[in-house]
């Protein structure tokens, strides 16, 4: 079947599926979760094809880390099916809503978005998540994952359609791009009219060509240059782990610092500390010629460090000699995702929160908080660092758009 004939399909399940009640989509969600659970051993066999295909064409660690399934994984992916199930549904939701002076009644509503097209990379957890999503905002998903995940993803989706056709529910609520060639890509982007929006989430690259080259509408997901700055009136003690979590906890995630920032003034006492706990780890440091005279083993930094979203144990280091100075280098270099300040001054981080332009700002807490589990939303289906219609993680009002209902009593104009 070709990508515009998947896409009609959506479009014909979406009309069942706006019409389906929360009980109705709440059970297809559960049942999705208990059937992953079930077939966890055929996921997981189906992955371990994809990793060592992966290790043989010479991917990453960081790549091979977000492409890797485990029981565990697993688990996790059905739980998160589990938490949306629980979460209110957004559809139907009054926004706003009035009697106007001429008696007309207006209420702005929430309504799906009709047919979702997923463009990712990499992580096969993305697939579970997106079709969840999706389902409980009353979208059909059209998910086209990248190549080195196609064996993990076609067994999640074989398992994810089975249990939605039991329960009741169109079963091209969700279907999966053939990943085996790019004219899918190009299909998908130029499925105008049958696809309502597109979601890309991945590298910079991928993004930027979806953004380019897409005639469907785009919700820009993006690259996650985050940056921690230690202010000169910061707790070195919170600075110490804010960093070290932001950098460590795991190092192939959007939220992952992957730039520290630190005022001249407590340079001489927080960047050994900082330093040492950092290389303890395996982390390389990636330094200004300050940072590098307090540690020979510190890389010299070059202007694409600056840029650069890692992904991996290294980290990119510099002095500032001032807040204004470290808001500057966040704008030339920040990609609008999640930036932190660790500081006691009230007035700097009200002086920072204003300055900074991004989709989320910590205020002496890790960048790794930036999560729609985090926030409280459940499954996410990515961060969105654009402007429009949705900024931050993307829960399911996100996944919806508005329409307006006006009634009257025989009113004319």
């Amino acid at each position: 079947m070709s990508v515009l004939e998947q896409a009609a399909a959506a479009r014909v399940a979406s009309i069942d599926l706006a019409r389906a009640t929360r009980a109705e989509k709440d059970a297809a969600l559960l049942l999705m979760a208990d059937r992953m659970v079930e077939r966890t051993d055929d996921i997981v066999h189906a992955n371990g094809v994809d990793i060592t295909n992966a290790r043989e064409s010479g991917l990453s660690e960081a790549m091979i880390d977000r492409l890797t399934l485990t029981p565990e994984r697993v688990e996790a992916m059905a739980d998160g099916l589990r938490q949306l199930a629980v979460l209110p549904d957004p559809i139907g939701d009054v926004v706003r809503g009035s009697t106007l002076a001429n008696g007309l009644e207006l209420r702005q509503v929430r309504v799906p978005f009709g047919v979702v097209g997923m463009i990712y990379e990499g992580r096969p957890n993305v697939t579970a998540d997106a079709a969840g999503i999706c389902l409980k905002s009353g979208n059909a998903a059209l998910l086209r994952g990248s190549g080195s995940a196609f064996s993990s993803n076609a067994a999640i989706v074989a398992v994810l359609r089975k249990a939605i056709a039991d329960a009741g529910l169109p079963v091209n609520t969700i279907q999966l791009l053939d990943a085996t060639t790019r004219d899918s890509v190009k299909e998908l982007m130029r499925a105008r009219g049958l696809v309502d929006v597109l979601i890309p989430r991945g590298g910079a690259s991928l993004i930027k060509t979806v953004v380019e080259q897409s005639t469907v509408p785009v919700i820009e997901t993006g690259v996650g240059n985050c940056h921690v700055y230690v202010d000169s009136a910061a707790d070195l003690e919170k600075a110490l782990a804010v960093t070290v979590n932001s950098k460590t906890q795991r190092y192939s995630t959007c939220n992952t610092a992957e730039s520290l920032l630190v005022h001249a003034e407590i340079a001489d006492t927080f960047l050994p500390l900082v330093l040492e706990e950092l290389q303890s780890r395996g982390v390389t440091v990636h330094g200004d010629a300050r940072v590098a005279g307090y540690d020979d083993a510190v890389v010299p930094a070059t202007s694409d460090d600056w840029g650069t979203e890692y992904l991996s144990p290294d980290i990119a280091v510099a002095v500032v000699d001032s807040l204004d100075d470290a808001l500057d280098h966040i704008r030339q270099w920040g990609t609008g995702h999640t930036e932190a300040i660790v500081s006691e001054s009230t007035t700097a981080t009200r002086r920072f929160v204003a300055g900074v332009d991004a989709a989320a700002v910590m205020v002496n807490a890790s960048t790794r908080f930036t999560d729609g589990g985090e926030f409280g939303f459940g499954a996410e289906i990515g961060i969105s660092t654009q402007k429009l219609h949705a900024r931050g993680p993307m829960g399911l009002p996100e996944l919806t758009s508005t329409k307006y209902v006006v009634t009257g009593n025989g009113h004319t104009r």
